[in-house]
């Protein structure tokens, strides 16, 4: 571990994340024009941004930085892996991925934390004993929006807070399960192959994460909050549907059950990937 690894993350520890998060927040809304028109011009350049994928590339279109950086792509610009396939969720960076063990253990950049952990201490990682999970890292310059990787109805959906770390590969090395220790939402599916979960986590400077069907997630409060759709309203979504939508660069892990086959042997960890690309067969 070098100096500067240690450096950030003793760096991570001190900082007050949420408030940090809230006041970045609060200029990512802003809707001065000029000043949210300069924001997003930094960005684009900061970034290399592919402005001839973004659907609406007029910057007076957006009211304020945010709905840029939470922007919609050109239609068919990302072509779906199809059906029995899993499509990938988001753009991104492969971080980590395999099976889980027995226990139900995952690895993030050599340290193990169990999926109860992750789960927020709920029953459902009995149900992926031996089962398979994949972690993609959304920079900032990635598209932000998340997806379903497959045909499913979300059946249940829990928010757990807790801190917010970043997710750079830096903090990922030195600070010990840390997916299981930021803020996240646990979005529970049903699909025709078995159930699976996809977790969305949050970190430093993510003033929110936002879905389509219940608006808002994140920070609602400081206890658990659950959502239970199993009697309705029922939420169906087709692969390549969004799912969901991080305020900053984040992760997503999603785990599926041993009756699937899981994600490809040739995918690796720091592989770049694109929303919609197939990550394996069902």
């Amino acid at each position: 571990m070098s100096l500067m690894q240690n450096l950030n993350t003793l760096i991570q520890y001190g900082l007050p994340g949420h408030m940090l998060s809230r006041a970045v927040g609060q200029l990512a809304f802003c809707e001065i024009p000029q000043v949210k028109n300069t924001l997003i011009q930094q960005f684009i350049k900061r970034f290399d941004i592919q402005m001839e994928e973004v659907a609406e590339p007029s910057l007076d279109a957006y009211p304020h930085f945010n709905a840029f950086f939470t922007r919609a792509l050109k239609a068919g610009i990302r072509p779906l892996a199809g059906r029995e396939q899993i499509a990938s969720p988001a753009d991104g960076t492969v971080f980590s991925g395999g099976q889980l063990s027995g226990d139900t253990r995952l690895t993030a950049k050599g340290h193990h934390f169990a999926l109860a952990e992750l789960f927020g201490g709920h029953e459902y990682d009995k149900t992926y004993q031996e089962g398979h999970y994949l972690t993609i890292y959304l920079s900032p310059k990635d598209y932000h929006r998340v997806h379903c990787p497959i045909d499913a109805e979300l059946k249940h959906m829990v928010h757990v807070p807790g801190r917010l770390f970043s997710v750079n590969e830096s903090t990922t090395t030195t600070i010990p399960a840390v997916f299981a220790r930021n803020e996240r939402v646990i979005l529970h599916f049903k699909s025709e192959y078995g159930p699976f979960c996809m977790v969305l986590v949050g970190a430093m400077l993510v003033a929110s994460v936002e879905t389509p069907f219940a608006g808002l997630i994140t920070p609602p409060g400081r206890g658990v909050t659950e959502w239970n759709y199993h009697r309705g309203p029922h939420h169906k979504f087709a692969q390549g549907d969004e799912v969901g939508r991080f305020q900053y660069g984040s992760t997503v892990i999603t785990v599926l059950p041993p009756s699937m086959k899981g994600f490809s042997s040739a995918i690796t960890d720091g592989q770049s990937v694109k929303m919609g690309e197939s990550l394996g067969q069902l």
